[in-house]
């Protein structure tokens, strides 16, 4: 996944808005707002039956720090508090920089590897060099058999799936899948999920960039399989298109309370969606981007509201 150079992020937003327009982006922080945790939604992966959070964590970028404690502390109270959360699905690659390293150590301080959902990939070709690289993840996530393993962008895709299939049998994985992160490739994505049997479907989706819902969406529902949302913000460009509005007040219908939450349950108002998977090294977003999986979701006619409302 590659973001934009022109996108902002949460925190340039905040710091562009300032005061009162920054409280609407961002809401207090749930230590201060309420002691009792709302319940998370919970969806099912079609393959199995078993039931996931819809709301998980991205690392790209973010995670991809130094050894020293200075940065990696915040990330240790993200990873910490997703788990308080309710979170469970946290989402990495090779290509992440450290980003893996960083997870399998900083989970294994915490002692939390039980209670997550591991997922990463694997982007090269050859059949020996995709066996590297899956048990290199394994060593850096400190996880001998891994939740997730998905085909990076589609890099090789028949040999790593064969690999990974393989290894499912012997129980190193528990579900396979494939990514990508434009709709350049949807193409290419659907040609695969109509022909392979997957677990997994990793695909870029959000209120701006809404192609996979004509064809990719449907077809992965219809196949059951399983989706994950990456770049649900657009890279952050979508921060930028909402920072001078308020948020409107019809958003209390469907229980929403900042920005960040409107656009996360404009997305998990699709029933095809799994698990959407937002990354961020912050306590304060991540609180916020939790609550998106809690209360009500828009409907159809809402979801629509919330498209025009955006667009306008």
């Amino acid at each position: 996944m590659r973001d934009q150079s022109t996108s902002i992020s949460r925190r340039d937003a905040a710091r562009l808005i300032g005061g009162a327009a920054a409280a609407t982006l961002f809401p207090l922080s749930m230590h201060a707002a309420e002691k009792d945790t709302p319940s998370t939604l919970l969806r099912t992966i079609p393959s199995t039956g078993e039931k996931i959070p819809v709301v998980g964590l991205g690392t790209w970028q973010v995670f991809d720090v130094g050894p020293s404690p200075g940065e990696r502390a915040p990330l240790k109270d993200v990873l910490a508090r997703f788990v308080q959360l309710g979170g469970k699905v946290i989402d990495s690659s090779p290509m992440y920089g450290n980003a893996e390293a960083v997870i399998g150590d900083l989970t294994s301080e915490l002692d939390l590897r039980k209670k997550l959902f591991l997922a990463t990939k694997v982007w090269t070709t050859g059949k020996q060099a995709g066996i590297d690289s899956m048990e290199r993840s394994c060593q850096r996530l400190h996880a001998p058999r891994l939740d997730l393993m998905q085909v990076h962008n589609l890099v090789d895709v028949e040999t790593q799936l064969a690999t990974m299939r393989a290894w499912k049998e012997e129980g190193r994985l528990r579900y396979v899948g494939i990514t990508h992160y434009v709709a350049s490739a949807f193409a290419e994505v659907e040609k695969i999920l109509q022909r392979e049997k997957l677990d997994f479907l990793q695909i870029n989706y959000s209120i701006i960039d809404r192609e996979a819902e004509q064809r990719l969406l449907p077809l992965a529902q219809e196949r059951g399989v399983a989706v994950l949302i990456n770049r649900p913000f657009a890279s952050g460009n979508l921060f930028a298109r909402v920072r001078a509005q308020a948020l409107p007040e019809w958003a209390a219908e469907f229980d929403c309370k900042s920005w960040a939450q409107f656009l996360l349950k404009w997305i998990l108002g699709n029933s095809a969606v799994t698990c959407v998977i937002p990354a961020t090294a912050n306590v304060r977003h991540l609180e916020d981007n939790m609550l998106a999986g809690a209360g009500r979701l828009p409907d159809a006619k809402m979801r629509q509201r919330m498209v025009e409302h955006v667009h306008a």
